[in-house]
């Protein structure tokens, strides 16, 4: 399990972040105004992206060998193929309902509040370029695209859904031989989980300098104006965050009780790392050890967390709904119900087999509307704030994850005594003492 790092430095490295978020935000607002041009403040962007991408480089060389040492580890540890049934099919229950409620959700606050309508946009051309590429989403390639040809590839270009199909199969091997062989095996990936965490504490000290740089970087080259022409569409898809927040966090309540507050307590700095830099990726090693510091089992933590990066993206798909309806009312195209119920059905799958493509959630819209009649180029009209909603709907996937991994680990009877006192008070499931636990 992951130490636990002292309260006061945990709230100082908060503290710390919130301030380079907001330093980001005056600078890149002053650099803007300065700047002779677009071309010039593009320019002058690209100095701050030099700290960002360094940050998120260093992140994503840790993702590797903590998901394949915490999912093998957690298998093995399990001993019964059962009980690892069971915590999968919570946890895709779980995913499902959110995916279907948050893609419900987009839809709901979309026809509600019109955020495209009036704007009596003409149909673009049909040769407008998008930038984006939108082919190869579809579900037979999807599922063969789960199942690695290499591990060492999968690793290497960080596909998370390939790196836990190889773990899964590893570890119930290392689960099936004899113990004089696999202990060993099981205590040294426990150890490289361990040393992942500290190489993450390393790295998460320069968060706030990258957090400043990310927002320096983004307010340089939109300007504070952005959120003034694109105001009611801003507003209306973080009113709907707003809401899916409510929910998620009262579904966690039902389980978790009290002890909710304290996770999304634990859950601040990497849900501001998420905020501030638009990548999941950023939060994933904090969001592991804040999940164990709540008392989650590495076991369970192993396995649910890495699933949930591409089976439960709530804050993008909710994203998507509104987007696809936004583009429909901006070009005065009526989308039915049935159409509408139609496009969730095909969003549930296009959303999973997209996890850690650049700017995944568009590419899913992309690929989307034109099965519904209307212009792919219509996503050149949300790509110019893609990144202030893509830090919205970064941190939503981050919270709804973290959510999702500690309710499983309550129902399924894997979670640790914690000194919170609250978390007793929960009012379902039961917490076992980890001197009780099972192996």
């Amino acid at each position: 399990m992951a130490q636990v790092e002292p309260t006061g430095r945990s709230g100082r490295l908060t503290l710390y972040t919130g301030i380079g978020l907001a330093l980001g935000v005056v600078v890149g607002a002053g650099l803007h105004g300065m700047a002779a041009g677009p071309a010039e403040a593009k320019e002058i962007a690209g100095y701050f992206t030099i700290g960002t991408d360094i940050f998120l480089r260093l992140i994503k060389m840790i993702i590797a060998p903590l998901v394949f040492a915490t999912i093998v580890s957690g298998i093995a540890s399990f001993g019964d193929t059962k009980a690892v049934g069971r915590v999968a099919g919570l946890a895709m229950g779980w995913f499902l309902t959110a995916s279907i409620v948050s893609l419900s959700l987009g839809f709901l606050v979309a026809n509600l509040f019109q955020p495209g309508a009036g704007l009596g946009l003409p149909l673009p051309d049909a040769s407008a370029q998008t930038g984006l590429k939108a082919a190869s989403l579809n579900l037979r390639e999807f599922i063969t695209h789960v199942f690695p040809t290499s591990i060492v590839s999968a690793m290497a270009t960080n596909e998370v859904l390939q790196i836990l199909v190889f773990s899964v199969f590893f570890g119930f091997g290392l689960s099936a031989i004899d113990r004089r062989y696999a202990d060993p095996m099981v205590h040294l990936l426990n150890g490289l989980a361990q040393v992942m965490f500290k190489v993450t504490d390393a790295v998460m000290q320069v968060a706030p300098l990258a957090v400043f740089a990310a927002m320096a970087s983004v307010v340089t080259i939109q300007g504070l104006g952005v959120l003034i022409d694109y105001g009611k569409f801003i507003a209306v898809f973080y009113l709907g965050l707003a809401v899916l927040w409510a929910l998620l966090i009262g579904a966690g309540w039902l389980v978790l009780g009290n002890g909710t507050l304290r996770l999304l307590r634990l859950l601040r700095t990497p849900m501001i790392v998420a905020f501030s830099t638009a990548s999941s990726e950023a939060a994933f090693p904090r969001t592991v050890e804040v999940l164990e510091r709540f008392g989650v089992r590495p076991r369970v933590t192993g396995f649910v967390l890495p699933l949930g990066y591409s089976f439960n993206l709530d804050g993008s798909m909710m994203y998507q709904a509104l987007a696809s309806l936004f583009i429909a009312q901006a070009f005065g195209i009526e989308l039915g119900l049935t159409e509408q119920l139609t496009m969730l059905l095909v969003m549930m799958v296009t959303s999973k087999g997209i996890a850690g493509v650049p700017r995944a959630s568009l590419v899913v819209v992309a690929a989307t509307v034109p099965m519904f009649g209307l212009p792919a180029a219509g996503i050149l009209l949300i790509m110019g704030v893609d990144q202030i909603l893509d830090m919205g709907r970064t941190v939503t996937n981050v919270l709804g994850n973290g959510l999702a991994t500690a309710a499983v680990a309550r129902w399924q009877g894997e979670m640790d005594a914690v000194p919170d006192e609250a978390l007793a008070e929960a009012p379902a499931g039961r917490v076992v003492p980890a001197d009780k636990a099972a192996a």
